[in-house]
């Protein structure tokens, strides 16, 4: 199978009044298509630096990563935006749907920032409207739908310009154990339908369980994890426990 993601000796190091930090040490991963894989680690641990110098939003200060076989770290700051807009995709805690927008022109925002034809866009559009479950939707506002149905809109979003890699931050983080599970089928099911990758920040038990595999970070190390869904909940969850314990 593929990797879409390859992270190797990833070092990230930064100067500070009180001397360098390290919050990221020797780093290494793979990812391959279709997988989903979740980041678990308390806050400080090194998963918002690791996902950044993933995403190109910050450089390592050693090591590499490549997105489908491109250096993500070799390109300039433009080629990094370039990419970012056309190859990684975002999923938030707190949605960032744009109140003033309809449902339809939320989802369609990427498209319309890539100047996509008018009709292409309205049919992309519906699909994925469609995938999430929204079909009927198209013309209301965020605050006319629940925390679940905005974060189904947040979804195919971030899948309407076809991301090689979605990247998502506590995507269950306010919602309820119910809906949360439910968003996590769907974002299952769509990466699948769209041939895409997922990273996964999270303290959700049940997000990582619906994960293929855990990476846990500690102090800015990787110390874990390949835990594959053949492996039964409570064993995951016994052996997460131990590794964060170390």
């Amino acid at each position: 199978m593929t990797d879409v993601l390859v992270v190797e000796n990833l070092t990230r190091t930064y100067r500070t009044p009180a001397g360098e930090v390290t919050a990221l040490k020797d780093v290494s991963f793979r990812i391959p298509r279709g997988e989903i894989v979740a980041l678990s680690g308390r806050s400080g641990s090194g998963k918002t630096t690791l996902r950044n110098c993933v995403s190109g939003l910050d450089l390592p200060t050693s090591g590499t990563v490549l997105l489908d076989g491109q250096s993500v770290t070799g390109l300039d700051e433009a080629a990094r935006t370039r990419m970012r807009r056309d190859s990684i995709a975002f999923i938030f805690q707190t949605f960032g749907l744009l109140p003033h927008l309809t449902i339809a022109e939320n989802v369609g925002l990427p498209l319309r920032l890539r100047r996509e034809h008018p009709e292409r866009r309205e049919e992309r559009v519906a699909h994925l409207l469609d995938l999430v479950g929204l079909a009927r939707r198209g013309r209301s506002h965020p605050d006319e739908l629940s925390g679940g149905q905005q974060q189904r809109v947040a979804i195919a979003r971030a899948l309407a310009n076809s991301p090689r890699l979605l990247i998502a931050d506590e995507p269950t983080g306010q919602l309820d154990a119910a809906t949360g599970a439910a968003i996590m089928d769907l974002i299952r099911s769509a990466v699948h339908a769209e041939s895409a990758t997922a990273l996964i920040a999270t303290h959700d038990n049940s997000v990582q369980d619906s994960a293929d595999r855990i990476l846990h970070i500690a102090d800015g190390t990787l110390n874990a994890v390949a835990l594959r869904y053949r492996v039964s909940k409570p064993d995951r969850r016994r052996v997460l426990s131990w590794l964060k314990s170390k």
